[in-house]
């Protein structure tokens, strides 16, 4: 396969908008392209869009330890009530142009379109709606639901990478650890999956499903 690679805007540098529902959904879903991104010096902003005082508590954690230094200037949370998105759709698409506003972002980070999760499918459908010049891609998350689908965008993570993403999220997310999916395994089990899918060398990546993308070319006069 081909290797693309995100364009940086001239003069400034590359600012990515990671959006979740809720506190941890944005680290499961794309935590080692949160890594990457932050490590290659990309300005990374966090949205979250519910959450109980501990749980907001716990977004703020992950955040800091996700993306390092400045993480407090670049989180917004926001506290609507967790599986009540759809009747709250007004509120939650104005505080979304709030966002859009306020980070101007360059490419997007959102949950899956078929995510089953009621919250999940209306921050993505709000994202196409708020987000329209910009890259989207979708993330996804597995869960008792059987929703995963087929990506095609793969980011490959490093061992190291990899490591630190699970290690941070059963760390941090401990309101979470009930769960019978919020386990270790589970999210290495995608992991690999997703790195087989597209042969990364270390057998790792996080995968996206990329609806709309312009391919430019840069054209040059060939020499006579």
């Amino acid at each position: 396969m081909l290797p693309l690679d995100l364009p940086r805007p001239a003069g400034r540098t590359l600012r990515v908008l990671c959006l979740g529902a809720h506190s941890d959904d944005i680290e499961i879903g794309c935590g080692g392209t949160a890594l990457q991104l932050a490590a290659s010096g990309a300005e990374v902003h966090w949205a979250v869009f519910s959450g109980t005082p501990a749980r907001a508590e716990e977004a703020r954690r992950s955040a800091r330890r996700f993306l390092g230094s400045g993480a407090d200037r670049r989180l917004i949370l926001h506290a609507f009530r967790d599986g009540y998105f759809p009747v709250q759709l007004g509120e939650v698409k104005e505080a979304c142009e709030e966002v859009a506003a306020r980070v101007r972002p360059d490419v997007v980070l959102t949950h899956f379109r078929e995510d089953r999760h009621q919250d999940h499918r209306v921050l993505s459908d709000l994202a196409w709606n708020t987000f329209r010049r910009h890259l989207i891609l979708e993330y996804e998350i597995p869960k008792w639901d059987g929703d995963l689908g087929r990506p095609n965008l793969y980011l490959p993570l490093s061992a190291a990478e990899t490591r630190r993403k699970v290690r941070l999220l059963m760390e941090v997310f401990a309101s979470q650890r009930s769960k019978d999916w919020f386990t270790e395994p589970t999210f290495l089990g995608l992991l690999r999956l997703r790195g087989i899918e597209c042969r990364a060398k270390s057998g790792w990546a996080e995968a996206f499903y990329s609806r709309k993308a312009v391919l430019q070319l840069t054209h040059r006069t060939r020499k006579r």
